[in-house]
C-alpha cells in the first residue's frame, strides 16, 4: 500500500547511502537513483545534497522524511486492520529489544508468538534502553522491550516479567557461590555497561541504597555490550552484574558461577514500551496482548530447570564432588 518512490527515498534516507539502500531494496542503484530524481521533480526541491562525496538531507529532505515514516507506518496499520478483522494477523511487526532482552529472553517468546502467527513477519533491532526508546519515538519500531521503567513521558511501559541482576565471578574464586557483604565490592574490579545502559542504571541504583555509590566502586572496564561483559569475566578481567537469563548456560556448565549479596537482592523489571497515547492496536497489540499474558508463563518454566542445575552445582561442590559436565556424545 505504501508508495513505492516514498519507500525508496525511506531507503536511502535511513542509509545516507545509495548503494546501501538499493541492496535492501533488491534494486540497481540507477533504478533506486532514477526514483530519488522523479520525486524530486515532483516535488520541485532537492531531497538530498550529495556534495562534498557525501549523502545528507535537504531541510526538505528532512521534512518529508518524518511525513514518510509515519505514512508507511499508517500503511502498515491499514494492512494489518484489515487482516485483524479477517481473522489473522498479517503483515510486518518492527520490533525494537534492548541486548539483554533481544538476545536472551526473547528468542524464547517469539517462537511461540510466530507459530501462532505464521502470516505475520517480524522485524527486530536492539541496542541500549535510551536507544530504543528514540527509535520508538521516530516511529522506525511499534514497540521497544526495555530493561527497567522509562523515564521518558512521551512513552508508556507495561511490565511484564520480574528480572534478576547477578554478580558472576570465575567459578575457581574464593566468592564463588558465597554470600558476601555488599561493602566487599570495594576490592573487586568491575565490569559495567556503558551510560544509557538500563543494566547499569539499575545496579548503581540498588547499589547506592546501601550506601555504596559508584565512586566507590573499582571500575576497571567499560563495555557495550552483556556479551563483552561475560567474555570479560571468563578472561579474568573482573566481575560484572548480568541477567540471570545472560548467563544461565555458563552457570549450568560451571563456566562461571555467582555471588549473592547479602541483604541484597537486584532486582528489575523487563517492560514493553509504546508512545504514549492509545494502547497499539493491530499486530503490536497482538504481541503486546502475548507478552504481558503470557511471557511470564513461557520464561518461569525455563529459569526453573536453570536454577535446579545451579542448586545441583552448588551441592556438589559445597559436598568437595567435581561437578558434573555434560557427556559428549560419541560420533560412532
Amino acid at each position: 500500500m505504501e508508495n513505492f518512490r516514498l519507500k525508496v527515498f525511506r531507503a536511502v534516507a535511513m542509509h545516507l547511502n545509495f548503494r546501501r539502500a538499493a541492496e535492501d531494496l533488491l534494486l540497481t542503484q540507477p533504478a533506486v537513483t532514477l526514483q530519488i530524481k522523479t520525486l524530486e521533480d515532483e516535488l520541485q526541491v532537492p531531497l538530498f545534497d550529495r556534495s562534498g562525496g557525501r549523502v545528507t538531507l535537504t531541510p526538505s529532505g528532512k521534512l518529508l522524511y518524518d511525513y514518510a515514516v509515519r505514512l508507511a507506518a499508517l500503511a502498515e496499520e491499514a494492512t494489518q486492520a484489515i487482516s485483524m478483522a479477517n481473522g489473522s494477523a498479517a503483515g510486518k511487526l518492527l520490533l525494537g529489544a534492548s541486548q539483554t532482552i533481544a538476545q536472551y529472553v526473547l528468542p524464547r517468546m517469539l517462537g511461540t508468538f510466530q507459530r501462532e502467527n505464521p502470516r505475520l513477519q517480524l522485524a527486530l533491532i536492539s541496542g541500549n534502553t535510551e536507544e530504543m526508546l528514540e527509535a520508538l519515538m521516530q516511529h522506525r519500531i511499534a514497540l521497544a522491550l526495555i530493561e527497567g521503567p522509562s523515564l521518558r513521558r512521551d512513552v508508556k511501559t507495561v511490565p511484564f516479567i520480574e528480572d534478576e541482576m547477578v554478580l558472576v565471578l570465575p567459578p575457581h574464586h574464593v566468592w564463588a557461590t558465597q554470600s558476601i557483604d555488599v561493602q566487599q565490592l570495594k576490592e573487586a574490579p568491575l565490569l559495567m555497561r556503558e551510560t544509557g545502559s538500563g543494566s547499569r542504571r539499575v545496579v548503581e541504583q540498588a547499589l547506592a541504597q546501601t550506601g555504596l555509590r559508584s565512586r566507590d566502586l573499582r571500575i576497571a572496564m567499560t563495555l557495550d555490550s552483556t556479551e563483552g561483559l561475560i567474555s570479560g569475566v571468563e578472561a579474568g578481567l573482573g566481575f560484572t552484574f548480568v541477567s540471570r537469563w545472560a548467563v544461565r548456560n555458563q552457570l549450568a556448565l560451571g563456566t562461571l558461577a555467582t555471588a549473592t549479596l547479602r541483604g541484597l537482592r537486584i532486582t528489575r523489571l523487563l517492560s514493553v514500551a509504546y508512545a504514549a497515547g492509545p494502547e497499539p492496536s493491530g499486530s503490536a497489540g497482538l504481541f503486546l496482548r502475548f507478552v504481558t499474558g503470557r511471557a511470564a508463563e513461557i520464561l518461569t518454566s525455563s529459569i526453573s530447570g536453570q536454577k535446579r542445575s545451579e542448586q545441583k552445582r552448588s551441592e556438589q561442590t559445597r559436598n568437595g564432588k567435581k561437578p558434573s559436565t555434560p557427556r559428549r556424545k560419541s560420533r560412532h
